[in-house]
């Protein structure tokens, strides 16, 4: 499949966007004030153990601190279990260098860890290891008992450490091994140089950023042309490429068009589509999608679309659509935790299966590891997707101040009902000449109008007069009463 990658940079952010056939596939978005933490080193200070739920937060320097699981202190693990209690390995106030492992979510601190994992472009380094482990995404047997001796013949007499061999080295020559062996070994000598006199709350190392990222984990040998409209970051690009990844090089294009690379590719539309909570299919029917702290629904619709033989014909065929454009969705969004299908119900077994074959299949090109079940007796699909970084939706928007993220409003009538509660528990709190009532001008009007004989009887129950003032500035929801 032919693959390209687009690259926006300013001073303020980067965006990749991942190509399929002139189709964005994936996004990317880093900015300057927020760069992602994963990867980085720190020398951080234990603030807090927590004995009852084995756990620890560790001061690393950032806003919230970080959260360190006894399960993720290296050396603590025997036969898949913790071993030794949190409370006898750390104490409050230890220096300890940590690698984070994920990024700050919501309102959860980052993730850590104290096994350090360094990542090149062909291996990741496990210092603190001795074993040589494979990429799951290699799975011919043959090819990984090779890729092992291989590696093992390279290796110095004098490394301890451990590695990963990475999917991109199955088509790696010794030469390229090598050198991405001898740089991952240099990169640890200095970051255990800098970690004997370092402070507290030190980075040691901080990950590559978004672009340079680009060649060493999105690369592939069907990526077709890596194209950025930086001059500055092309050239850091090609350097790093030279030095790291020479067969890439050749690709890397910079843009000089007067029309901006994410215009004239769609790529922005692809971003303001990706952000509705509606996605049309191109059958008829349509997806909606909703994202909550706890887990994110899709719902399958058929809409206008009616097929050409019967309703179940119908129903199959807006289910494969929606089955590869939820897949699309879920890489664009960047979508992860518990997500739930609501497929429209099929009669047959048969069709079902087929829908779920087709959905695995467009969710085998996701990058993201994965787990899909079969429909459940209520006929929903229950998969889960790991969550890496933040979604799209939360690193572009935030909660709606009207609605704080509700996504619904109380109507005016609803309102005005509770101003009239209100306005009686204030009468018999306080002793006033006269209430006046402050609010938006649809919940006036409808004081005005529908609901001025309500008012007029609420002020001869209280004895007193009420007055009416728009607040121009108010939400339909903001009332105040004001006492005169």
């Amino acid at each position: 499949m032919s693959e390209e990658i687009l690259i926006n940079v300013t001073p303020q952010e980067t965006r990749v966007a991942v190509m399929e056939h002139g189709v964005t596939q994936e996004l990317h978005i880093e900015r300057a004030s927020a760069r992602g933490l994963v990867g980085n080193i720190y020398v951080g200070r234990v603030v807090r153990v927590l004995p009852g739920i084995q756990s620890a937060f560790v001061d690393i320097g950032g806003e919230r601190a970080a959260f360190l699981h006894v399960a993720d202190i290296w050396g603590n693990r025997h036969n898949g279990e913790p071993g030794v209690p949190i409370e006898r390995l750390l104490a409050q106030g230890q220096n300890l260098t940590v690698q984070v492992i994920k990024d700050p979510l919501g309102t959860k601190g980052a993730r850590l860890s104290t096994q350090i994992g360094i990542a090149g472009r062909l291996l990741v380094y496990l210092p603190q290891e001795s074993h040589i482990g494979i990429s799951q995404r290699i799975d011919d047997e043959e090819e990984r008992q090779h890729l092992r001796e291989k590696l093992q013949l390279l290796l110095p007499a004098d490394e301890r450490g451990g590695f990963i061999i990475r999917t991109m080295a199955e088509a790696a020559s010794d030469r390229e091994l090598n050198s991405d062996l001898e740089y991952l070994r240099k990169l640890w000598r200095g970051i255990q140089e800098k970690a004997q006199a370092a402070p507290a709350l030190t980075l040691l190392y901080q990950d590559l950023n978004l672009a340079l990222r680009v060649l060493r984990d999105f690369v592939h040998e069907e990526t077709s042309r890596i194209v950025i409209d930086s001059r500055a970051s092309c050239d850091q690009m090609l350097e790093f490429a030279r030095e790291f990844t020479p067969a890439v090089s050749e690709r890397i294009e910079h843009y000089q068009g007067e029309r901006p690379l994410f215009d004239l590719c769609g790529v922005d539309n692809e971003i303001e589509k990706a952000l509705a909570r509606r996605v049309d299919l191109k059958s008829g029917g349509y997806l909606i999608i909703d994202q909550t702290e706890a887990l994110t629904t899709v719902d399958v619709n058929t809409g206008g679309f009616v097929g050409a033989r019967s309703f179940d014909d119908t129903i199959f065929k807006t289910n494969l659509e929606a089955a590869q454009v939820i897949a699309r969705q879920l890489r664009l969004r960047n979508l992860g935790g518990i997500i739930i299908v609501d497929f429209i119900d099929m009669e047959t077994d048969e069709h079902r299966s087929a829908v779920l074959n087709e959905f695995r299949k467009a969710l085998a090109r996701d990058r993201t590891r994965m787990t899909v079940n079969g429909f459940t007796q209520l006929g929903l699909v229950e998969m889960t997707r790991k969550r890496t970084r933040e979604s799209l939706a939360h690193v572009l928007c935030e909660p709606c101040p009207v609605c704080q993220g509700r996504g619904e409003l109380k109507t005016a009538q609803t309102v005005c009902y509770q101003v009239m509660r209100e306005l009686l528990r204030e009468a018999r709190q306080f002793s006033a000449r006269e209430f006046r009532i402050l609010a938006s001008q649809p919940v006036i009007d409808l004081f005005l109008d529908e609901e001025s004989q309500s008012l007029a009887m609420l002020s001869d129950f209280i004895g007193k007069p009420v007055s009416l003032q728009v607040e121009t500035l108010y939400n339909q929801e903001q009332f105040d009463i004001i006492l005169m």
